[in-house]
């Protein structure tokens, strides 16, 4: 079927959870599907991907939106329009003109829509609409602001909160179809908008990929955390590693070492860097992080995210220490795949004991990556959205 598909970021290169799981998704779906692919850009630069993209698009187009969302445009529009920041940051009125273009131009079966924020592009429309959401936002921002943002600001980012919460749910009813990465997000999203038209396609991994990685050598006593810092939970997590975790794990080994890995970092992370510390922005390989760490640290507080970085380190046989909200939906076992704990002072007492006991490393890093190939692979994921095309489409 011809499918139109709309990203909020070019789904290469694999620089963020998002782009990793629209990409795979897309090289899958294209055995099956003709894919027009329309993408916001934050830079030309970006514009050298898209002849790789192209051998799984029919069509790739690009539109341009700022840098950073901190404009005088986008702030003055969310003060006085009615669409909340995260949408007015998304939105290009170049991308909405050649979305109604091609619509009245090509006969198209289905719209994929990723991320409700890409909504607002789309003209009204009888061809059905499947609206994909990685993560629930409403209660990722609404976490933001009750937990990091200053309290002077609480009351003015409340709003856009409330705005947040009427478009999200406002979309997900008009699309025929919801998808979810979680049984967990499905439950918060019925409660919003119960009734809700709701299938869960979860993410994957390239298991052979990340296997195919060898260590070097021994790697030490080196705890590793992951992430995009342009992700809000990710930065929250770094400050609990340092304030509440790192420290009580360096007390008791003394030569472990703590490696934090990723992309759009501040300048607050890039001054963690320390003889203890290492520092890593951009790195180019990421398997080198997950086949050079002794176990994958993650006290993550804030809802939601794809969490692709706890399968992937599985999928390394990386041990992984995290919190119950860090392994949500993903159906991990505490104590089989991974050690699980919301109190950090447990949480660190579990990382130390993987440093010191060989046998636990190797039981978690084994019964992990077994988990991860029998349970999340792209090509199972690809062919449960085909299927759920399939049903839209025919249901029209």
């Amino acid at each position: 079927m011809k499918v139109l598909m709309l990203t909020p970021y070019l789904p290469y290169p694999l620089m963020s959870g998002g782009q990793t799981r629209s990409f795979n998704l897309i090289k899958n779906l294209s055995q099956k599907h003709e894919i027009t692919l329309f993408s916001l850009i934050k830079n030309d630069d970006e514009k050298k991907f898209i002849p790789f993209l192209s051998k799984y698009c029919r069509k790739v187009s690009v539109f341009k939106r700022s840098r950073s969302p901190w404009t005088f445009r986008n702030i003055l529009l969310t003060g006085f329009g009615p669409y909340p920041f995260l949408v007015i940051r998304n939105l290009a009125q170049e991308e909405k003109e050649a979305v109604k273009q091609e619509l009245n131009k090509e006969k198209y079966d289905l719209i994929h829509a990723e991320t409700f924020y890409v909504m607002p592009h789309l003209p009204k429309t009888e061809i059905p609409i499947l609206l994909v959401e990685q993560t629930i936002e409403y209660l990722v921002y609404k976490h933001f602001v009750e937990k990091q943002s200053p309290s002077f600001l609480r009351p003015i980012l409340a709003l856009d909160i409330l705005k947040l919460k009427f478009w999200e749910t406002y979309f997900w009813k008009h699309a025929r179809k919801v998808v979810v990465m979680s049984e967990s997000d499905r439950g918060q999203m019925r409660k919003l908008v119960p009734g809700l038209a709701i299938d869960i396609v979860p993410n994957g991994i390239d298991v052979g990929y990340f296997a195919a990685k060898k260590r070097n050598g021994p790697p030490g006593k080196k705890v590793l955390y992951v992430g995009n810092f342009n992700w809000l939970q990710n930065t929250e997590a770094v400050k609990v590693l340092m304030k509440d975790v790192w420290p009580r794990i360096k007390k008791s080994v003394s030569d472990s070492k703590l490696w934090i890995v990723g992309t759009h970092m501040n300048a607050g992370i890039k001054s963690l860097q320390s003889d203890d510390i290492e520092i890593s922005e951009g790195l180019e390989d990421i398997r080198e992080a997950y086949k050079g760490a002794s176990v994958l640290v993650a006290p993550i507080k804030g809802p939601g995210g794809t969490r692709l970085k706890i399968l992937e380190a599985m999928a390394s046989g990386l041990p992984v220490v995290t919190t119950s909200v860090g392994a949500e939906g993903l159906g991990v076992r505490e104590g089989e795949e991974a050690l699980i704990n919301d109190n950090f002072g447990d949480l660190a007492q579990s990382a130390i004991e993987v440093l010191q006991n060989k046998y636990l490393a190797e039981k978690l890093g084994t019964f992990g990556k077994k988990f991860v190939e029998l349970n999340y692979t792209w090509d199972k994921s690809a062919r449960k959205l085909n299927d759920i095309y399939e049903e839209v489409v025919c249901d029209k």
